[in-house]
């Protein structure tokens, strides 16, 4: 049985980040962008971290510029601007790819453990969100236009 365990990701700065050290942790894992009608949902994503980090509980950034172009920006850029604008203090990972051949492994995997409307696999825009329990597995996917706020009941239940 596959958990998010076995994957590792890299940070902007390219040095990996082993998402085993994240088993026992709840994490939300989205695609974001920086261009986006749904970018200001970076501040209720801020929100749950602020609110449940002492908790056991972190969001995963993941940009992408794979949906319209709306993250063009290199790592310094992207981070600069969330700062910046929302004061983010979760983690950004680099820029990837959430469909196609290029895709992320992690993201792939969790496309799978969590298919979207009409059993779809692909991502299909920003900030589609992934809830992962404390045991590395994939809860449920949300779509983008789930805030975070309606997430925080689901998110509360884990911890």
């Amino acid at each position: 049985m596959t958990t998010i365990a076995e994957f590792t990701v890299k940070k902007p700065d390219g040095s990996d980040l082993d998402l085993s050290e994240k088993l026992g942790t709840v994490l939300l894992v989205v695609n974001t962008a920086s261009k986006c009608g749904f970018t200001p949902q970076y501040d209720g994503l801020e929100e749950l971290h602020q609110k449940f980090g002492d908790q056991g509980f972190e969001v995963l950034a993941f940009p992408c510029n794979q949906f319209g172009g709306q993250e063009p920006g290199d790592a310094e850029e992207i981070d600069q601007f969330c700062k910046v604008n929302f004061g983010l203090t979760f983690p950004l990972m680099q820029k990837i790819d959430v469909n196609g051949d290029n895709a992320s492994p992690l993201f792939d995997w969790m496309k799978g453990e969590a298919p979207g409307l009409m059993g779809s696999k692909a991502v299909k825009w920003n900030f589609t969100k992934f809830l992962i329990g404390r045991d590395g597995k994939v809860i449920r996917r949300y779509a983008p236009q789930d805030t975070p706020a309606k997430i925080e009941k689901d998110i509360a239940a884990l911890l």
